[in-house]
């Protein structure tokens, strides 16, 4: 029976990706500190979920915590690590950036470090479509320099995908970066735009909508994003990055105006100029990732903020 530990359990791709791999009755170790960067009481319902499951078991840790960490894989003897804890969140890292360095590189280093000490077959880890930052070509390959991130947590991500060459190159460490692009869906992180929108015009509350509207993202719904993270857990590579994103970049009004009509309330807009650490535009090229992985997305952002908006109403009853 594959035994896979994962990082984050308790956060929005981490929850979906266990309870996907629990379905299928794969014995998943959670890991995560519950943090506070947004409310914790979603990710204890998260975890509350994934508890039903018998085949799962949770411990409370914070990565930064090299020997409770260490504990952890010598008790649970993983075969493959998914590292999807972060601090996340591109402007959160101009305000606190001690907690990026901590999390997504002390952190990192830990576990990279714990999977050679201890043979793990496979680490598959989470980058970012942010450590594109200031490229102008579009879509975005894997094969495009990414030495110009725009914020701090880019660069911590770009950091980490280098560590991992390192520990592929050195001590034969089979290593997975997947850059995700703008995943969004039930159970969603508060501080994203599409969740943040929706509770606000629910509220008659105001939007602030950043670069006058004059956005575009690579929207890719979980679902999508759990399938491609899966795709990966049977592949046989010794080192590979892949682009995890729904390759159509959207406006970001576009997204404003379905949420509109989902919840057909007219949306209070306040419209700002761009906010530091941003980027106007994220457009994912999946050849490789359809190539070498069978990614194929398949969720529209129609049908996706629908599912979503279908959730936070039944969320909030």
């Amino acid at each position: 029976m594959q035994k896979i530990l994962i990082t984050g359990a308790a956060g929005f791709i981490g929850y979906h990706l266990s309870r996907s791999l629990l379905k299928d009755g794969i014995i998943v170790f959670g890991v995560d500190n519950l943090n506070n960067y947004y409310d914790t009481d979603l990710k204890k319902q998260r975890l509350k979920r994934l508890k039903s499951f018998k085949n799962f078991t949770f411990k409370k840790i914070d990565i930064i915590d090299e020997k409770k960490l260490n504990n952890a894989f010598l008790n649970f003897n993983p075969s493959i690590v998914i590292h999807l804890a972060a601090q996340a969140g591109v402007r959160y890292s101009i305000e606190n950036p001690r907690s990026y360095l901590n999390s997504n590189l002390i952190g990192f280093h830990n576990i990279i470090e714990q999977c050679k000490q201890c043979k793990i077959d496979k680490l598959i880890y989470a980058s970012s479509s942010s450590i594109y930052g200031l490229n102008e070509k579009t879509p975005f390959s894997v094969n495009d320099k990414t030495d110009y991130p725009v914020s701090l947590y880019g660069a911590t991500k770009k950091s980490n995908e280098l560590v991992a060459h390192t520990y592929s190159h050195l001590h034969g460490l089979k290593t997975i970066g997947l850059r995700f692009f703008t995943v969004y869906g039930p159970w969603g992180r508060p501080d994203m735009a599409y969740f943040s929108f929706t509770k606000k015009i629910i509220e008659g509350k105001k939007i602030e909508v950043f670069n006058h509207g004059n956005m575009q993202r690579d929207f890719t719904y979980i679902d999508d994003i759990v399938d491609g993270i899966r795709n990966t857990i049977e592949k046989d590579f010794n080192f590979e990055i892949f682009n995890l994103g729904n390759s159509k970049s959207e406006d970001l009004m576009t997204m404003v105006r379905i949420i509109e009509k989902e919840l057909n309330i007219k949306a209070k807009i306040v419209f700002r100029d761009m906010q530091p650490g941003d980027v106007t535009k994220t457009h994912a090229e999946i050849e490789k990732s359809t190539k070498m992985l069978g990614f194929k997305p398949k969720v529209s952002l129609q049908i996706g903020l629908k599912r979503t908006i279908d959730w936070y109403k039944s969320f909030l009853k």
